[in-house]
């Protein structure tokens, strides 16, 4: 029997720079996640992922099922699919967000209609707000729900060791993200059970 109580969390780890810092700070999350208990946890890492830059010429917002992916997107596709909450771990490459995110968000649209999706940044002075700013605007377009209350990690390369932050306070902040997409997970696929959203 299917626990109503927990929800499928995908965790997309969004750099796929040589030496990139993400996959530390996925792990980090997703242990968070787990400790939770609120959530199935699944970390996928876009660098495992075959995602090209050229598009189809039709949107996949009218292709559905259609939409012509290559056969190396297919486990994004179906995380992306059945995930009822998402949290993306991003880097900040010039006041935005890297390239291998916005291809991985553009081969896809109803994937991430009407499912929450938080933030966990890292970067230099600005710990990746820059980046988030940018995919809170991307990810409203598709009708995705953004949650105000994210995670930020401002000089990682001094504010971490051993694969965890020096922030004490860090932790508390993780629970309190993971508290709002528990929410907004269960009332938005409770919304999507009684009925289809009108996009």
């Amino acid at each position: 029997m299917e626990n109503t109580n927990t929800h499928k969390l995908l965790i997309i780890v969004g750099s796929v720079r040589e030496g990139r810092f993400g996959p530390v700070v996925g792990s980090w999350v997703a242990e968070q996640a787990r400790t939770h208990g609120g959530f199935e946890v699944d970390v996928l890492d876009l660098a495992d992922i075959d995602i090209p830059l050229a598009l189809p010429a039709e949107s996949p917002k009218f292709a559905g099922d259609a939409y012509p992916r290559p056969a190396g997107m297919a486990r994004l596709t179906s995380a992306l699919e059945e995930a009822d909450a998402f949290i993306v771990v991003t880097p900040e490459y010039n006041h935005s967000y890297p390239a291998s995110l916005k291809a991985a968000i553009d081969w896809h649209f109803t994937q991430w209609t009407a499912k929450p999706v938080a933030f966990v940044s890292y970067g230099g002075a600005a710990g990746g707000r820059h980046a988030v700013l940018h995919l809170e605007n991307v990810l409203t377009e598709l009708h995705a729900v953004t949650i105000r209350d994210g995670l930020a990690f401002p000089n990682y390369f001094t504010a971490w060791q051993d694969g965890r932050p020096l922030d004490e306070s860090a932790a508390g902040y993780a629970k309190t993200l993971l508290d709002q997409l528990s929410w907004w997970a269960a009332t938005l696929r409770s919304g999507r059970e009684t009925a289809p959203y009108p996009a």
